[in-house]
């Protein structure tokens, strides 16, 4: 399994404008509204607050992965974003995050679920990936730099 099975193009962001956890959730959710992958864009939201509720999913080292199961979803669904300004999401570390992978799953696909966090937590913990990943402007090289990783 790799992460680029999840990410399209229309699912990568950069230059995220918010600055706060709840706002950079909904510009996130918000993109998979657009695109037509959700219907109910306030659920989704609720579902994820309600998840970063039980414990930050700001990993630290500007690193956050927001995800919840829901039965909203058939597949897995992913969003990435950057942002240039930095995100306060009340990270482990207490820093700001400028990397946010965030996903769906299904209700019932629990395997499947902890096997992408654990492999976005993987890619993500290298700080030789993290760190030029975090400076680059187009979704192109976005695509090109997780998928040379992986």
């Amino acid at each position: 399994m790799k992460i680029s099975d999840f990410l399209s193009r229309d699912m990568i962001k950069i230059g995220l404008e918010s600055t706060s956890k709840k706002d950079v959730i909904i510009e996130l959710v918000d993109i998979l509204a657009k695109t037509k992958k959700i219907v109910d864009k306030d659920n989704i939201v609720k579902i994820l607050m309600e998840r970063e509720k039980l414990g930050t999913t700001g990993i630290g080292q500007g690193v956050a992965i927001p995800h919840a199961k829901t039965d909203s979803v058939k597949d897995v669904l992913a969003v990435f974003g950057i942002s240039k300004k930095g995100v306060n999401f009340s990270s482990l570390d207490g820093e700001p995050v400028y990397i946010i992978f965030m996903f769906l799953s299904p209700e019932n696909s629990s395997g499947l679920h902890l096997k992408v966090l654990a492999k976005a937590s993987q890619l993500l913990k290298d700080k030789y990936f993290r760190e030029p990943l975090k400076e680059l402007n187009t979704v192109d090289e976005v695509i090109k730099m997780i998928k040379d990783e992986e």
